[in-house]
């Protein structure tokens, strides 16, 4: 088994400048490019589309042919192994899901992608990270309080790599970095299908203003 300490080693270099996930549910192929381009300005280095937007396959498969090589891209709500297996076809690297899957886990560590399990419980935290999962969405972000997620900290592996997601805004941030959180998925606080791209400049600007 890879050595998790590494997965995690990994994924944190795409979190360096910032550590923040696009999460860009919704999001149209023919407007991907664009709004790509101003969170690629802002920081941002991680780049997720969930599978239930519009020809998020395709929307992926034009990305990873033309995003920068530092950045990551892949794909959200991920429900089936076929699934992983079409999002690395597509050329995404990162499995993010909503919940706690193991064979989805494994299968990503199979084709050695990076996964991002959904946990609620700190059963489920454990139990990701035994079958290899590369870091933990804390969701829905409400179910680990930052109370709940500084009691984690105290048994999880210091390296794991923790990340709230649901409803994040820029209020919301110094708390859980408080309380151990390791960076966010932003979703309709950054990017909602239909916004412009001032906007998602604009939203942009404020959730880097508040890591300051």
């Amino acid at each position: 088994m890879t050595n998790p300490t590494l997965i995690s080693q990994h994924f944190l270099h795409y979190l360096t400048p910032i550590p923040l996930v696009a999460i860009l549910r919704g999001i149209q192929t023919h407007e991907c490019e664009a709004v790509i381009d101003v969170l690629y300005e802002s920081g941002f280095r991680c780049i997720e589309i969930p599978l239930n937007s519009p020809n998020a396959l395709q929307s992926i498969e034009l990305l990873a042919k033309n995003l920068p090589n530092d950045c990551l891209l892949g794909a959200g709500t991920v429900l089936s192994v076929e699934s992983v297996q079409h999002v690395a076809d597509a050329g995404g690297h990162l499995i993010v899901m909503p919940h706690c899957d193991i064979e989805l886990i494994t299968e990503s560590h199979r084709r050695k992608l990076l996964s991002v399990p959904g946990v609620a419980t700190i059963s489920e935290a454990f139990a990701a990270l035994k079958h290899g999962a590369s870091a933990l969405k804390l969701f829905p972000s409400e179910s680990v309080a930052p109370s709940v997620l500084k009691n984690w900290r105290t048994v999880l592996p210091k390296e794991t790599i923790c990340l709230p997601v649901g409803g994040i805004s820029p209020d919301h941030m110094k708390a859980y970095f408080e309380a151990g959180a390791s960076g966010f998925g932003l979703g309709a606080a950054l990017y909602q299908a239909g916004m412009t791209v001032d906007q998602v400049r604009n939203n942009a600007k404020n959730f880097v203003a508040a890591l300051k």
